[in-house]
This record gives C-alpha cells, sequence and structure tokens, in this order.
C-alpha cells in the first residue's frame, strides 16, 4: 500500500511530497482475533444454516444442500476473516492453502453432518443438531489452522 508522509504540504501539488510504502496493519492478539472470528463464524454460519434449510425445504438432498450450504457460508467466512481477523492482504499462497485447508474441513463437516443424521434417527430437531455439531467440529479446525497455517505471520512482516 502506498501512502504520503505528512510534510505540511499538498502532496498532489507539492514535489516535496514523500511517497512511502507502508505496511499491513498489524496483527491483532489471540484474544481479538478469537472474538473476531466468533463474529464473523456466526455471521457465516447464518449464512450456512439459512441456505441449508433453504434447500431442504426445496427437497434437495441433505448431503447436497450441506455441501452447497457449507460452499457459501465458508467463501464468506474467507472474505470476512482475511480482512478483519487475520488482516491478511491474501495472495496465490493464501488462497491455495484455505482452499485445500476448507477442503478437507468441506469432508469433515458433511461427514460429521450425515453422521450425526443416522445417530439421531427420526427425532424433529435432527437436521439443526447434526449440522451445529459439523459446524462447531469444523469451526474448531478451522481457527486453529487459520491462525497456525494460513495466515500464519512471517518473519518478514515484521521486517
Amino acid at each position: 500500500m502506498i501512502g504520503y508522509r505528512r510534510t505540511g504540504k499538498d502532496p498532489v501539488t507539492s514535489s516535496d511530497a514523500v511517497v512511502s510504502e507502508t505496511s499491513a496493519p498489524a496483527r491483532l492478539g489471540l484474544v481479538s482475533q478469537l472474538l473476531r472470528f466468533v463474529v464473523i463464524g456466526v455471521l457465516s454460519a447464518g449464512v450456512d444454516f439459512g441456505v441449508y434449510h433453504l434447500e431442504l425445504g426445496f427437497g434437495v438432498w441433505a448431503a447436497v444442500a450441506k455441501g452447497v450450504s457449507f460452499i457459501l457460508g465458508t467463501t464468506t467466512a474467507y472474505l470476512l476473516n482475511r480482512r478483519f481477523t487475520f488482516r491478511s492482504n491474501g495472495g496465490g499462497a493464501t488462497v491455495a492453502k484455505f482452499m485445500l485447508l476448507y477442503g478437507v474441513t468441506f469432508f469433515v463437516n458433511v461427514g460429521v453432518n450425515a453422521l450425526a443424521l443416522h445417530l439421531l434417527g427420526t427425532w424433529n430437531w435432527r437436521y439443526n443438531v447434526a449440522w451445529v455439531i459439523a459446524q462447531g467440529v469444523a469451526t474448531a479446525i478451522n481457527f486453529v489452522m487459520l491462525r497456525t497455517v494460513v495466515f500464519r505471520e512471517s518473519a518478514a512482516d515484521h521486517s
């Protein structure tokens, strides 16, 4: 990001303006990241949950509905967490790591959802409970991996 140091002169009309490279905002601490992750997670989970139930209402098979809703919720989570929780500029490597992580947790999420549906039988609340269990497992995995692998702060970030 390019910024202008204050010199007391108009940076547009003055030839004395000094252009400097500014770095990304400082990384947030664990508690701040966790709080932001939870807030963004609730919003993203709302997207996931809403789409899941909308699709079920249209008669879409539960596994397909869960897959589509997971992808939409995940896209919301990536875009918001990248910017507001982990303050990352992104880039190809970050996107690739994110896609790999969420590819794995996609199958974990759908698998846990299917297992929970099987174990819950014909109980009226089975879809909601299965969704919450699957979401909880995937969320725990995602926070740890996003913080320690995908959006990990490198030594170059401090130079």
